[in-house]
């Protein structure tokens, strides 16, 4: 869904930008590679997700407690930004409307309430491929429509110097869309063949690393500086911008409803098991169903996203601003000291090093990302920047 930001990240960037598509892509794919090489011993997996790797390098206790935290950050986080780009869309679709960016945001929330009934992934796992579907259509309209315009394309118009105050942010917004690792152990569980996991992470980085690329430098090149954050917003016909946005809008609707379940359900697991094992009951009942205040704490948490996205509606800075945060620790930081700790006798001087330099860059770019996205926030607030 923020493959949309990206030509806003190319006009923070410029060329530097598109690097760091390709490179970023390469660091994910590599510590993606070494997660998973973190689960196994002498050949055998011995350990099953992201927690149980950081329960074995942090402690039991800390070690769940620190991704925990980190991954219900991250899918949180993403619901709200799902919640915050509906409004962007639609305020663009009607700009003359009498209805606002936060009013549309609410509007969209009184759709997001039935998902508080969700018991099944399978139901999840239907709404996330439609929603695959008709992002597929909406990529290629766009691109379309920018392959329209060749003939005017602005080629100078990408720099090749750094904006040091909005490029961090940038930064952030491209990390957010690499980031996978809380997944891939589970994933790399399910294959039928295990062994290919590499080789499907290679060739899905690649993919992605050359669409996003392309599709940030065309639409910049096409839209130039008057590039907004969510690029559909720039298409000059209203009629046929409504209708993009239309579909991206329930794209995002449709897109809610995975992070969410994962989210809910690690907060289950962390809360409501049932006492002595967690500080709650269950939110279920005996006969499979969700018990009425469970279905309120459900709703609850479709709630707090509205409130959140109502309370910071800057969409490519907020997305900055988690992917400089959680990002860097959950795709560059933590799984290449997870490999450091449990593979160091193993390892050559050549892969320590790199596993040192993209600790290294995770730091970087999280402490300068999270300190200019977080500026520019509140930045936005103080002298009243659109929503």
């Amino acid at each position: 869904m923020f493959i949309v930001s990206l030509p806003f990240a190319v006009l923070r960037g410029g060329y530097w930008a598109i690097v760091a598509m390709i490179g970023i892509a390469y660091i994910c794919c590599y510590t993606g590679k070494i997660l998973v090489d973190c689960l196994y011993e002498d050949g055998v997996r011995v350990r099953d997700s992201y927690v149980s790797i950081a329960s074995e390098c942090f402690g039991p206790k800390w070690g769940a407690r620190a991704v925990n935290v980190a991954q219900i950050i991250e899918l949180l986080m993403t619901c709200i930004l799902y919640v915050v780009v509906c409004g962007d869309l639609m305020v663009g679709t009607f700009p003359e409307g009498a209805i606002d960016t936060r009013s549309w945001m609410m509007l969209i929330g009184i759709l997001l309430v039935p998902l508080g009934f969700l018991k099944s992934l399978h139901h999840v796992s239907m709404l996330s491929f439609w929603c695959t579907m008709s992002h597929l259509v909406i990529n290629a309209v766009i691109l379309g429509y920018c392959l329209l315009y060749i003939g005017d394309w602005g080629w100078s118009k990408v720099k090749w110097s750094i904006d040091f105050e909005n490029f961090p942010i940038s930064l952030g917004v491209i990390v957010f869309s690499y980031t996978s690792q809380i997944f891939l152990p589970t994933l790399e569980g399910s294959l039928i063949d295990p062994s290919k996991f590499n080789w499907m992470l290679n060739w899905s980085h690649i993919a992605a690393a050359i669409f996003k690329s392309l599709f940030g430098y065309v639409c910049f090149l096409t839209f130039q500086n008057n590039t907004q954050q969510v690029i559909t917003n720039n298409l000059h016909s209203q009629g046929f911008k409504g209708f993009v946005n239309f579909f991206l809008v329930v794209k995002a609707v449709l897109s809610y409803p995975l992070p969410y379940y994962a989210a809910c359900e690690l907060l289950e697991r962390a809360f409501f098991r049932g006492r002595p094992e967690t500080l709650f009951p269950t939110v279920w009942a005996l006969d499979g169903e969700l018990k009425v205040w469970g279905l309120a704490f459900r709703v609850g948490v479709v709630t707090f996203t509205i409130l959140m996205a109502i309370s910071i509606p800057h969409f490519a800075i907020l997305m900055g601003f988690i992917g400089s945060f959680t990002g860097t620790m959950l795709s560059f930081i933590w799984p290449c000291y997870f490999h450091l700790k449990l593979k160091r006798p193993m390892l050559d001087w050549g892969t320590v090093a790199y596993d040192c330099f993209v600790i290294f860059l995770g730091v970087l770019f999280g402490i300068i990302g999270v300190y200019d996205s977080g500026s520019a926030l509140i930045k936005a607030f103080e002298i009243g920047l659109p929503f």
